[in-house]
């Protein structure tokens, strides 16, 4: 068998072992006091999309957002919102721009998502996906 025939079933081979690995969709996060467990991907879209703003126990929703050309934002968006972040964009300019709303406020890192999901009754976000979160609730998102 030639050299090269030989390395090109190697990369097949690797990329068959390897096929299964999906990156973990980011985690969607909630301040501790949030008493929903889990949401469907049309109510978190829904809360993304400000259309729910009120938590069902009456406190008001605070999302918040990693930049728009953030990996997580991207995934965030395409895996629990199913929509592109363009598209988000476009929704948010429409509310701005008509006055019945305002954006999702952008957070620079995760680590600052983090700390104002912690602090900061009713809100929401998503992070990187980790093993262990604490003080804050991570939501389940169903189908």
């Amino acid at each position: 068998m030639k050299k090269s025939a030989l390395i090109l079933l190697l990369i097949f081979f690797s990329m068959l072992v390897h096929a299964d690995e999906q990156p973990q969709p980011p985690l969607v996060v909630a301040h501790s006091a949030v008493t929903v467990e889990k949401l469907s991907k049309s109510q978190l879209r829904s809360i993304y999309l400000k259309r729910q703003v009120i938590w069902p126990n009456g406190d008001k929703i605070k999302v918040y957002m990693l930049p728009a050309k953030s990996l997580t934002h991207q995934q965030f968006s395409q895996t629990n919102l199913q929509m592109f972040p363009y598209q988000l964009e476009q929704t948010w300019q429409k509310l701005t721009f008509s006055g019945i709303g305002t954006p999702p406020v952008e957070i620079a890192t995760a680590e600052q998502m983090l700390q104002l999901i912690q602090s900061t009754p009713g809100a929401i976000g998503y992070l990187p996906y980790v093993n262990e979160i604490n003080d804050a609730k991570v939501i389940q998102i169903q189908p």
